[in-house]
């Protein structure tokens, strides 16, 4: 067994790469056009040609897919081997015959990390607070920037008490059964969409023509989105000036900020090398 398939069967580490094998399937052109258009406004392009994109912790591998799309040269990888199969099957279907780069790694594994190179945009969006050691994460990540480029990552943001109370959910959902993690989820779905089912309440009866769901922001899927939180662990999270904290004195100027307005989320940043 590896690493991560051995915290995963010990509880201390949540099955991200099996919730990603279940979403690759449902990877189409508007998921992908949502995935193309995060990017480009993010970083400020129409596209990627020409560029080396680097996906730490691939997930799905849909931002993979995205940067090829967009014309970048891309390399993926991932600790969890669940989603590095997610990934090279979304490769195999939607992008058979590129020179994308799909393998097993870790951002915590600094002889891997050394062996790498370094890239035009280095991405890592929502990874590198499961890693169990952030700030150690990030600084690995940022020696993969080449000068010039660019490091797009995005890091929970930080609730305090909240914060630390989800944490013992997804330490609880983690360490328990199916049944429990049922539980978990629809409990947390209830407590998190409860202004939502209230005002749905109050249409009821309300003649409507809106009949298929807008697709979500960067493509991804409401109910996996939603496992991945509650079962997300480890978990850490920071203010976004910590992060700035933490990055700046490496080198970096900050190009562009997305917070979640200080809910539960990650806030997303991008982080330019100028020295």
């Amino acid at each position: 067994m590896t690493d991560s398939q051995l915290e995963i069967s010990s509880g201390t580490r949540f099955a991200f790469g099996a919730n990603w094998k279940s979403f690759v399937d449902l990877v189409d052109d508007t998921r992908i056009e949502a995935a193309c258009r995060s990017l480009t406004e993010a970083l400020s392009v129409t596209g990627l040609s020409g560029r080396t994109f680097l996906d730490i912790g691939c997930g799905s591998g849909l931002f993979s897919l995205a940067a090829h799309r967009l014309g970048a040269g891309v390399r993926s990888f991932d600790f969890d081997p669940d989603s590095v199969v997610a990934t090279a099957r979304l490769r195999c279907r939607l992008a058979p015959d590129s020179d994308w780069t799909v393998e097993q790694g870790s951002i915590l594994d600094e002889r891997y990390v050394a062996q790498l190179g370094s890239f035009d945009i280095v991405y890592s969006w929502g990874v590198l607070h499961h890693t169990g050691d952030l700030w150690r994460a990030v600084e690995l990540a940022a020696r993969l920037v080449r000068l010039g480029g660019m490091l797009f990552v995005s890091i929970y943001n930080d609730q305090g008490v909240a914060s630390r109370r989800w944490r013992r959910v997804k330490r609880r959902y983690n360490a328990s059964g199916r049944m429990t993690r049922g539980l978990l989820v629809a409990g947390s779905f209830v407590y998190l969409r409860r202004h939502r089912l209230v005002n749905a309440v109050l249409r009821i009866g309300r003649r409507t023509t809106q009949r298929e769901r807008p697709v979500r922001v960067r493509g991804m899927s409401a109910k996996h989105d939603l496992v991945d939180w509650v079962g997300g662990y480890p978990f850490e999270v920071a203010r976004p000036e910590e992060v700035f904290g933490h990055i700046h004195p490496l080198g970096f100027e900050l190009r562009h900020l997305k917070t979640c307005g200080g809910s539960i989320g990650c806030n997303e940043f991008v982080f330019e090398r100028v020295r």
